[in-house]
C-alpha cells in the first residue's frame, strides 16, 4: 500500500466518524431539547441542549470508566450524576430533570429507531444513554 492510500483511507475513516459523532450529537440534543421543551415553560434554546449533550456525554464515560463496572451501583450511580448535569443546566429541580432524561431517551429513540428502519444508522446516540 502506498501513503497516499493509507491517508485517503485514514482521511475517509475520519470523515466518516466525524460525520457519525456529529449526527449522534445532534440526536441526542434534539432529544433533550424535546424534553426540556416540555418540562420547562420558557424556551431553553438548542445551542443548550448541544451543549448539554455533549458534556453529558463526556461526563457519562467518565463516571462509567471509573464506576461503571461495579455492579448494580455502577451504572446507577452514572445515571445520577448524567440526570444531576441536567439538573445543574437547566431549572425545575431534580424531579424535572428525570422528566428531561426521559423525553430524551424516548425521542432519541424513537429518531434512531426510524432512521435505522431506513438503514441510515444504528441504534445510539452521543448526549443520551
Amino acid at each position: 500500500m502506498t501513503a497516499d492510500i493509507v491517508i485517503a483511507q485514514m482521511g475517509g475513516s475520519f470523515i466518516n466518524a466525524l460525520f457519525v459523532f456529529v449526527v449522534s450529537l445532534l440526536i441526542g440534543a434534539v432529544g433533550i431539547y424535546a424534553g426540556a421543551r416540555l418540562l420547562i415553560d420558557r424556551d431553553t434554546g438548542f445551542r443548550r441542549a448541544i451543549v448539554t449533550a455533549f458534556v453529558g456525554a463526556i461526563i457519562w464515560a467518565l463516571v462509567a470508566l471509573f464506576v461503571g463496572w461495579i455492579p448494580i451501583i455502577g451504572p446507577l450511580l452514572t445515571l445520577v450524576v448524567w440526570i444531576g448535569f441536567i439538573n445543574w443546566q437547566y431549572p425545575g429541580g431534580w424531579g424535572t430533570a428525570v422528566g428531561i432524561g426521559f423525553v430524551a431517551w424516548i425521542v432519541t429513540f424513537a429518531i434512531l429507531y426510524v432512521l435505522s428502519l431506513l438503514g441510515f444508522v444504528g441504534l445510539g446516540a452521543i448526549g443520551v444513554p
